[in-house]
């Protein structure tokens, strides 16, 4: 563990947590699901240019402190600390995205989540973006679990975890990563970070991209935002869509749903983000 302690009191007055501080399975639950709802995945310092740096004050800086979102490397390395710090027992974990893709395809080892040990093994992930997990997934099961959002499984195959998804009105699931469950040290994440944010053919340097789930009004879903395209998607399957029409109104979008304050006059540039 880092010799840097967070500062667990601003960190969930940011999350809106209010309950127990205590390592059981329930404060876990709580705490991932105020964490998806107020915490955005975002990579807009990567399309920036600014570059993510992965120490743990810097980390809570920014999504604290300056109440900014990251992505997987910076929601579960600052998750993982405040677990630590509450007397959990979490192991930073490594897998490769095959979202969209085949299993045939081999994609670099560039996602960070967490395995929680209480009375089993749990898992954790508070950094996939529209996929983020509100809760915490047996890891001991491969049966179907619920979440406050889409159904999830972690299924075996070869010697391989894959955590599956499947999208409110279709039966299919589908593959959002694979792990071999071993540990990622901080050196692998450093590594992991650096390709993510600065590879030229990194997804992230590719396009714009910010997400979180959120609570409302008696009704729970997500906000997405990919490039020009925001959507906010309900749990009974319905979908808004609206085309960002000007770089002032991607500003005033990303204020308004996501809670990040850009000086006016921002303007980002990736290959797929076009007026």
């Amino acid at each position: 563990m880092s010799e840097h302690l967070v500062d667990l009191d601003r960190y969930f007055a940011r999350t809106g947590y209010t309950g127990p501080r205590t390592p059981t399975l329930e404060a876990l639950r709580a705490i991932a699901r105020a964490h998806v709802e107020t915490i955005p995945f975002e990579n807009l310092d990567v399309v920036l240019g600014r570059g993510v740096d992965l120490a743990l004050p810097a980390v809570e800086r920014k999504l604290v402190d300056h109440r900014r979102g990251g992505y997987c490397f910076e929601h579960n390395s600052l998750l993982l600390a405040v677990l630590t710090q509450l007397g959990f027992t979490a192991t930073p974990l490594g897998g490769r995205v095959l979202m969209r893709r085949p299993r045939t395809y081999t994609p670099a080892r560039t996602h960070l989540f967490l395995r929680v040990d209480l009375d089993e093994p749990w898992l954790v992930d508070v950094g996939f973006g529209a996929a983020s997990l509100a809760t915490a997934l047996r890891l001991a099961t491969e049966e179907p679990q619920a979440t406050p959002h889409e159904a999830r499984r972690l299924v075996r195959d070869g010697g391989l975890l894959y955590n599956q998804i499947q999208y409110p009105g279709d039966p299919t699931w589908h593959d959002m990563y694979v792990s071999d469950l071993a540990e990622m040290p901080a050196i692998d994440r450093e590594v992991g970070n650096w390709f993510t944010s600065t590879h030229p053919s990194s997804h992230f340097k590719q396009q714009l991209i910010a997400a979180r789930a959120f609570s409302r009004g008696g009704e729970t879903g997500r906000i997405t935002l990919e490039n020009r395209e925001l959507t906010i998607r309900h749990l009974d399957g319905r979908a808004e869509r609206h085309t960002i029409a000007s770089p002032d109104e991607l500003l005033a979008v990303l204020a308004e749903q996501f809670g990040l304050e850009l000086p006016p006059g921002t303007r980002f540039a990736c290959p797929t983000l076009t007026w």
